[in-house]
């Protein structure tokens, strides 16, 4: 970096002009090398990109140097990836001012800063999202567009909540974190916390590893992060994801009417993704909260690849923080930790990201993934032992490592191809002593998974586009019991191997005004020699301006789940272990779900309402968590869920107000037990939502309120407690917990320290009125032969901060 009085004096010797400016405007401010064979106006248009000073020419001999946000010009040519072809009509918009571009492809722009959001849209291509910095204001920029052979949705709904979320005409939410708004309790882009503002989602013990998507478990969803499949999603045994939020650059959920390439879930689908396109500038970050520091880089490797890396590691080991303090009580709860006298508690986690991005020419690319994730808790115990004290250590580890080679082929304008292949591993392991009986019990679950995936996408014209695939998925999963004293080791291996083919039509109305995509999934399970033929439908129509209309519908099914043999089982924290189907005790779990919606959208006004009814069959007793009389069953059931969820959004300049409001009928059905039908565990009745976000320049506030009718629960009998010492309940879930209530806060500020050093920070509190909301309980006997109540509850009171730096 050059000195700008250096610079200012170089070019007064070259050319007829002298510099006029107050010596404090200039001071500190360098620029990068001039370049070679400028004109005097393309000098003076490098200075001003490059300082955001304003120098005017007064007359023919002097320029003024001024402070201020003076617009500049930048400018570009829009071309099409595939053949070079010259783009017109183009849009492109900054802040405060759009053109478009000529026959030619080129366009000018006026901008007022070199942080501007840039936008670049064309009917059948892909929206791009550019800064203004990325122009280089000497030469104009050839910008390619990429056909929208892949995505025929089109956004419906624009900033659903809040700024970044959006819904598509097939039905699907989009995320997008590139200018992501606020939400109540956030000061992060954590998605599986940004997707439980939306309706119909929630989690009822307040975790990301337990997302209830329309009544659903957690296992019942499918979770592809750059379309790699993950069995686990959080970090602290579930209060953080694991997706590092600095290198998510989009997601995706989907309630109903999924995709017929993707499967083996029956409730909800969300897909992350990285950032697809090539930087080509050197960027990074590093940045600190509450419980955790991370840093993130993006660096570009020639003009045609970039890699990004990241990791992410706790704090606990330097600092115990109130919020970590606070996150520790609440996975503890009803664990083996504090039922003993433990001393030397040690937790940790951490995460590493890896993502190149490899364009080989203008026809293909390539992506290789890598995560890796590690959480980690150590305790010892201590006992006294005919007078001499002993000590043991008890541990649980949670991780996973995943990877995956992505690779695109544009074949012509009308035909694209993509082939990827993935591993993905996942362990729970917990050593668990008992130092009375000189007792070592071992448990471990593992979970390897291969994947091959093509799809084709192929035009058939302006409004038909025709996806087809082929999925080889091979799951091996195994369950290990080992103890030491008396000798006892068993371990079960199954493994699985899935085909599945899958077609879809995609229609485009004229003007957009109604679209549809409808398709079938063909799945042959080698295993058990079974076909399954799955239809999937979305369909939307426009009308009258300002309302939508939509129909959804799908069949699922999965092989995998996970069960609860015992509430102790890896010391009480991570209790659910995956399994596969056995076709016997364990079957292929099915769904079937069908949902009508009405949206309505005008003058910042958004109402949208959405019925839907889904069932599912082949779930077990063991995977529901029961806590009664049943907790020890082995049955085969269903569930039925019907329900309303009802949103009402105003969006005025800078502000966004919201209320919603969920009804849901959710009945389990068990022919073994003595009551055939009652209320499913997750069974919410009622749920309110009331949330504003406020957006002035950089500043961004969030406040929101949680209400929903308590969960099922299940009482012993009133004075009959107990029998056969034994606990005689009432009917299953024939009772509920007290209603739950939550206020959440935050806010987040951006500023620069220099020109290109850009700081972040925020704060945000959970439960804002410290309200102690019960999230489960279960009765067992005490010494006096009664039933004793234990009651878990949500996390109190949570602050947490953040400050990163950006470069």
């Amino acid at each position: 970096m050059f000195d700008l009085l250096d610079v200012l004096t170089q070019i007064e010797k070259e050319f007829a002009y002298q510099f006029t400016y107050a010596d404090d405007i200039i001071e500190d401010v360098y620029v990068g090398n001039l370049p070679e064979n400028l004109s005097f106006d393309q000098i003076l248009n490098f200075l001003r990109q490059e300082t955001k000073l304003t120098f005017t020419i007064l007359n023919d001999t002097f320029v003024s140097i001024n402070k201020g946000n003076k617009p500049f010009i930048i400018c570009g040519v829009i071309k099409e990836l595939i053949g070079d072809k010259l783009l017109s009509g183009a849009t492109i918009r900054g802040v405060k001012s759009s053109t478009t571009s000529d026959r030619n492809g080129y366009f000018e722009l006026e901008v007022f800063s070199d942080k501007e959001s840039i936008t670049i849209d064309h009917l059948g291509f892909k929206t791009i999202y550019i800064d203004s910095r990325s122009f280089n204001t000497l030469d104009c920029e050839h910008i390619y567009m990429t056909s929208e052979t892949e995505i025929l949705a089109e956004v419906i709904l624009k900033d659903y909540l809040t700024k970044g979320i959006s819904k598509t005409d097939d039905g699907v939410f989009q995320i997008e974190y590139d200018d992501f708004g606020i939400l109540p309790g956030l000061i992060e882009a954590d998605v599986l916390q940004t997707i439980q503002a939306l309706p119909g989602v929630q989690s009822t013990d307040e975790t990301v590893s337990n997302i209830n998507i329309r009544g659903g478990t957690h296992d019942q969803n499918l979770i592809l992060w750059d379309g790699i499949k993950m069995y686990q999603s959080g970090h602290f045994f579930g209060l953080i994801s694991i997706f590092n939020p600095n290198i998510t650059g989009n997601a995706t959920l989907i309630k109903n009417g999924t995709g017929t390439e993707y499967t083996d879930s029956v409730s909800g689908t969300i897909l992350m993704n990285t950032d697809t396109e090539i930087n080509s500038s050197f960027k990074s970050s590093a940045g600190l909260n509450l419980i955790s520091a991370d840093a993130f880089t993006d660096i570009p490797i020639g003009k045609n690849s970039s890699v990004q890396l990241s990791a992410r590691k706790s704090i606990s080991n330097l600092i115990k923080t109130p919020t970590y303090e606070q996150y520790f009580d609440r996975i503890s709860q009803d664990s083996e930790i504090g039922s003993n006298n433990e001393t030397d508690i040690e937790f940790d986690f951490y995460d590493i990201n890896l993502r190149w991005n490899w364009k080989i020419s203008k026809k293909d690319k390539l992506r290789i993934n890598f995560l890796g994730i590690n959480n980690e808790l150590v305790f010892t115990e201590n006992s006294i032992i005919d007078t001499n004290i002993s000590s043991r250590q008890s541990s649980l580890t949670q991780r996973s490592i995943a990877g995956g080679i992505w690779y695109q082929r544009y074949w012509s304008e009308r035909f694209i191809s993509s082939l990827q292949v993935y591993e993905t591993d996942y362990t729970l392991k917990s050593i668990n002593v008992n130092l009375q009986d000189q007792q070592r019990f071992l448990q471990e679950n593992v979970v390897s998974e291969t994947g091959i995936k093509l799809n084709t996408h192929y035009t058939l014209n302006k409004n038909f586009i025709w996806l087809n695939g082929y999925q080889l998925t091979e799951t091996g999963i195994s369950n290990l019991n080992d103890i030491d004293n008396p000798t006892f080791r068993r371990n079960k291996i199954r493994v699985i191997r899935n085909h599945g083919f899958f077609s879809q039509l995609g229609y485009k109305g004229f003007k957009k005004k109604n679209s549809i995509n409808f398709g079938l999934r063909y799945s042959f399970n080698e295993k058990f020699n079974k076909h399954i033929i799955e239809p999937r439908l979305s369909y939307n129509q426009k009308f009258l301006n300002y309302f939508n209309f939509e129909i959804l519908g799908e069949f699922k099914h999965q092989n995998t789940s996970q069960i609860i043999n015992f509430q102790n089982d890896f010391l009480g924290i991570e209790k659910r272990r995956w399994v596969l189907a056995n076709d016997d005790d364990i079957p292929v779990i099915k769904s079937k779900q069908v949902s009508f919606g009405l949206q309505f959208n005008r003058k910042g006004w958004l109402v949208s309402s959405e019925g839907y009814y889904k069932l599912v069959n082949g779930i077990t007793a063991r995977s529901q968590g029961f806590r009664n009389q049943y907790e020890f069953e082995e049955a085969i059931g269903d569930y039925v869920i019907s329900g309303v969820d009802f949103l009402i959004n105003k969006r005025f300049r800078n502000v966004s107000s919201w209320l919603s409001y969920s009804y849901v009928n959710n009945e389990y059905t068990f022919e073994a037990f003595d009551e055939k039908k009652f209320p499913n565990n997750v069974d919410i009745t009622h749920s309110f939502t009331l949330g504003v976000a406020y957006t002035i320049k950089d500043l961004k506030i969030s406040a929101g309120l949680n209400w929903h009718s308590g969960l099922p629960t299940t009482r012993p009998e009133f004075l009959n407690e107990i029998e056969d010492d034994r606990i005689n309940y009432d009917p299953a879930n024939s009772a509920r917990l007290p209603e739950y209530l939550r206020l959440d806060i935050s806010a987040t500020y951006d500023f620069f320290l220099t020109k290109k050093v850009k700081c972040h920070a925020g704060i945000s509190v959970w439960n804002f009125s410290d309200k102690n909301n019960s999230i489960s309980n279960y009765y067992r006997i005490n010494e006096e032969n009664e039933p004793n109540e234990v009651v878990n509850s949500s996390l109190a009171i949570t602050p947490n901060a953040t400050f990163r730096v950006s470069f």
